[in-house]
């Protein structure tokens, strides 16, 4: 499983520079997920921050979301970082 170390580092900064952001996911293959996932919300009263950093298969979600770009013809890997917020108080 090759892994750029540029992917690595995009999602953990997406994750320290935007606090609303949870999870920050690059799509390399169908086989091969890069994921950054941030454990409890960032505020500015934060000292430190725990992020959990995967790297391996794709779990369900991502999954189908690899079978709905082949759907629509998007070739793999995904240029974009895909994103997930945290959800909203209402």
């Amino acid at each position: 499983m090759k892994v750029s170390r540029k992917a690595l580092a995009q999602v953990t900064e997406i994750l320290l520079s935007e606090p609303e952001v949870r999870k920050a996911t690059v799509y390399f293959d169908d086989q091969t997920v890069i994921r950054a996932t941030a454990r409890g919300k960032l505020d500015a009263r934060a000292r430190s921050t725990t992020i959990v950093l995967t790297v391996g298969k794709p779990n369900f979600v991502e999954r189908r979301f690899i079978r709905m770009c082949h759907k629509a013809g998007e070739p793999l890997p995904v240029k974009k970082v895909q994103l997930k917020f945290w959800p909203k108080k209402s």
